[in-house]
């Protein structure tokens, strides 16, 4: 069964009405939904696909028992070494969701370092993601790595610096976009 991501900001907590057409889609075809147990995105998702009555969902916790499980769902609970509460600790369960999703949907800020970080995750792993880019109200599809250059046009100066601080952006773009470069020889 295809599986797919949906995910986003944690800083949205509306969904807009065009987002919500999409995962409208994925219940009414019957897809499986994996999505994360954090406030804001997270917890909307899990509110609209409770009114869908949508039924192969699972939530990905880091630890043991979700922060937000909405609709009572299967938990999956990603165990991790780093230290509860860390953006590592939690970035274990989104990169178990990018490699067990065939695709992503991702609700996007254009400054959201984690919900971009769950892009390049699926696009490293040769998966596509649909990103609705909330402030400009529309979907961008990214298919392979050279589309990354589009997206991260959307964000300002100062997410990209805070993108480089959290994630390293331009070095993960580097290694995506030229694969061979992070070979040893």
């Amino acid at each position: 069964m295809t599986t797919v991501f949906v995910a986003g900001s944690i800083k949205i907590k509306r969904l807009d009405p065009r987002f919500v057409d999409r995962i409208k889609n994925i219940v009414s075809d019957r897809l499986a939904v994996i999505v994360g147990d954090a406030t804001g995105a997270d917890t909307s998702i899990q509110t609209e696909l409770t009114k869908l009555a949508a039924e192969n969902v699972t939530v990905y916790c880091s630890g043991y028992e979700p922060r937000n499980n909405v609709g009572n769902w299967k938990v999956k609970p990603i165990h991790s070494s780093e230290e509860p509460g860390t953006r590592a600790y939690f970035t274990a369960k989104d990169k178990a969701m990018a490699a067990d999703a065939d695709f992503g949907l991702m609700l996007w800020d254009a400054a959201s370092a984690g919900t971009l970080n769950n892009v390049l995750e699926l696009v490293g792993g040769g998966k596509k993601c649909v990103v609705f880019i909330n402030k400009e109200k529309t979907f961008l599809n990214i298919k392979e790595p050279k589309d990354l250059s589009s997206l991260v046009a959307f964000m300002s100066s100062g997410a990209r610096t805070q993108a480089e601080k959290k994630i390293g952006l331009s070095k993960r773009l580097s290694q995506l976009e030229n694969p061979q470069l992070g070979l040893k020889l």
